[in-house]
């Protein structure tokens, strides 16, 4: 059982060591913040949305949650490429036990970025009604990493390409994003597109968010 605190405590100290990576991380949902928080807030208020950034950041979250979660299995294809996964594979540890140590990993590094962006957010004026609302939030982006930090770590152990995996993920990563109700209500949608919308799991995130 050892090999899960360590494969969990190497990813999490390779995001710490990398300011680059840190701050890179923050450029989109900071623009998307940013852009459509203030670009289309009075229309959003106009047509009586209410507070546009209040619907926005709950959405952008979790899309950095999502980016940071899936992106993660590129470090086993690194990881098999310069010889670290073999000699992982090697070790007297099972298999499951390496999955779980990076899924978790993977996951406690998207959730910090996710506790990032919350904390910009509410620099920007994004407000909470009740205190109960931060746990369940912190539940949601649990749950929300595990699960595209599983997938995208199983996709990338399937890969052998590092360039195809950027491709995939993206291939997989835009529908689930913008059919999540992220950007915008999902009510009143063609049937096809709700009944998608309803299958996402994202949309769930987004919505206990």
């Amino acid at each position: 059982m050892t090999a899960i605190p360590i494969m969990w405590l190497r990813q999490v100290k390779r995001y710490l060591r990398s300011k680059a990576r840190i701050v890179g991380s923050l450029g989109q949902p900071l623009l998307f913040l940013v852009a459509l928080g203030f670009g289309f807030g009075p229309i959003y208020e106009k047509a009586g949305g209410g507070n546009y950034l209040e619907f926005l950041a709950p959405g952008v979250i979790a899309m950095s949650i999502l980016f940071t979660s899936m992106f993660s299995g590129i470090e086993v294809i690194w990881d098999r490429r310069f010889g670290f996964l073999k000699e992982t594979l090697v070790a007297p540890v099972s298999r499951i036990s390496i999955m779980i140590g990076r899924t978790l990993g993977g996951a406690t590094v998207a959730i910090m970025q996710g506790v990032i962006i919350t904390l910009i957010s509410f620099a920007l004026g994004f407000r909470i009604h009740s205190f109960w609302a931060l746990p369940i939030a912190l539940l949601f982006m649990l749950l929300v990493a595990l699960m595209f930090t599983a997938l995208g770590t199983a996709i990338a152990s399937r890969l052998e390409d590092m360039q195809a995996f950027p491709l995939i993920m993206n291939l997989l990563i835009m529908p689930i994003f913008f059919l999540s109700g992220s950007l915008f209500p999902v009510t009143n949608l063609p049937r096809a597109l709700d009944i998608v919308i309803r299958l996402n799991p994202l949309s769930y995130g987004v919505d206990g968010l």
